[in-house]
């Protein structure tokens, strides 16, 4: 027979290493923010929500991708430019919760004075919040006055990753989706296409982009296949910011419709009224 006395220091002892692998995450979310020079937390306007949805088996992967650290949380942290919101960023943010527990927050620098009430509660209403060891991935989101989009994954060790159509692609990676060589240089190019030509070029070059959307959405239901890629996602929200989303050809305006008929892509059709 056990003795009591020895139970009960047993269960004692499971508390106190439950409590001290609590302190670690939140010790280590902390280190993470004091480390990034970008996120400075003399800022008005704090807002944090979490989101997520019942796992799926491919859950784990994550570990695969990003590797795994015991006890740390992953964090993406991304600063953005609210006078030119990377609308990608922000259906892909919701595509990954539905996939992955995800810690999400979003913040407003020092360096904007204000920033739309929209785009402060772009992850939705503030919850409560549970420890951050409960959660398979952070993302964080800052409202900074940056020429374009920048993110950091390993806060430590790598470069900032610049350019939306660059981050889309890693988020879009953390599916585990794997595509041939030829797949992923079409996925590839239509990304630059979007980015590039249709929301930055000229009124020709759009024309022409559309034109050549037209064509290949006239043999499959996406732009590369028959699945959702980040070539969607990319060109759908180029389309909404360049206001050519009216004017698109029949093919276009059918794909456009498949996109908004999917929850990521209607929840950021309310931050563009």
């Amino acid at each position: 027979e056990v003795d009591p006395s020895l139970q009960a220091l047993e269960s004692r002892q499971e508390e106190i290493l439950k409590r001290l692998y609590e302190l670690k995450s939140a010790v280590d979310g902390l280190s993470k923010m004091i480390q990034t020079p970008d996120a400075d937390f003399d800022v008005t306007n704090i807002i944090q929500t979490d989101e997520f949805s019942p796992l799926t088996t491919s859950g784990a992967d994550l570990d695969l991708m990003l590797g795994k650290d015991y006890g740390a949380l992953k964090d993406v942290v991304i600063n953005a430019n609210p006078s030119l919101p990377p609308l990608s960023l922000l259906v892909l943010h919701s595509l990954l919760c539905e996939r992955y527990k995800i810690l999400s927050a979003v913040h407003t620098h020092s360096s904007v004075k204000s920033v739309p009430e929209n785009l402060l509660k772009c992850f939705g209403e503030q919850t409560k919040q549970q420890p951050r060891h409960e959660y398979q991935l952070g993302f964080t989101l800052i409202w900074k006055d940056v020429p374009k989009p920048q993110m950091k994954f390993s806060i430590q060790t790598m470069c900032p990753i610049e350019g939306e159509g660059n981050i889309a692609r890693f988020l879009f990676s953390l599916f585990g989706q794997k595509y041939n060589a030829v797949t992923s240089t079409l996925i590839d190019s239509w990304v630059d296409t979007a980015i590039f030509q249709l929301r930055e070029g000229s009124s020709k070059e759009r024309g022409a982009v559309l034109r050549s959307m037209n064509a290949a959405l006239g043999k499959t239901s996406w732009l590369v296949g028959n699945e959702l890629t980040v070539a969607d996602v990319v060109a759908w929200c180029a389309l909404q910011q360049t206001g050519s989303a009216n004017a698109a050809p029949a093919n276009v305006q059918k794909w456009m419709k498949s996109c908004e008929n999917l929850a990521p892509f209607s929840s950021v059709m309310k931050l563009l009224k």
